[in-house]
């Protein structure tokens, strides 16, 4: 699983998703990618997931790049426990995805076999997704 080895503090605030992303938006390093057209918390099981059912499609062809990575902790307080007594124990970890954001990237396989293997990866996550090839920016959602 992902997770990051150290951070700075145990517990954060959950913040907003706003607006769209401004980095990791365009394909940088493979030809096809999947870009995420709306916000969503990514867990690392999810992101697991996604990477395994892209794997199991190409067959060991190519090159994969994941573009996201779960840093953000998310707690969850015990089922059926009353109101206050502090915040809840860190339960897992999440990615914080805008819309726009490029999540997967493949490399040296057939551009139909790409898109497939992406598409079933993004079945696998929570939020709407797109395939786009290397030329596509950010400003076109």
């Amino acid at each position: 699983m992902l997770m990051p080895k150290r951070t700075k503090f145990r517990k954060c605030q959950k913040g907003r998703m706003r607006g769209k992303a401004t980095r990791g938006s365009s394909v940088a390093f493979g030809d096809i990618g999947l870009r995420a057209i709306e916000p969503a918390w990514i867990s690392n099981t999810q992101i697991e997931a996604a990477r395994v059912a892209i794997n199991r499609k190409i067959r060991r062809g190519g090159k994969m790049w994941i573009r996201i990575f779960p840093d953000k902790p998310v707690t969850k307080k015990p089922a059926e426990t009353r109101m206050g007594k502090g915040k809840g124990a860190p339960e897992g970890w999440v990615a914080v995805v805008k819309p726009g954001r490029i999540l997967f990237e493949l490399e040296g396989i057939p551009d139909q076999l790409a898109r497939e293997a992406l598409a079933l990866g993004a079945a696998k996550l929570p939020c709407k997704t797109r395939v786009v090839g290397r030329e596509a920016f950010a400003s076109r959602l």
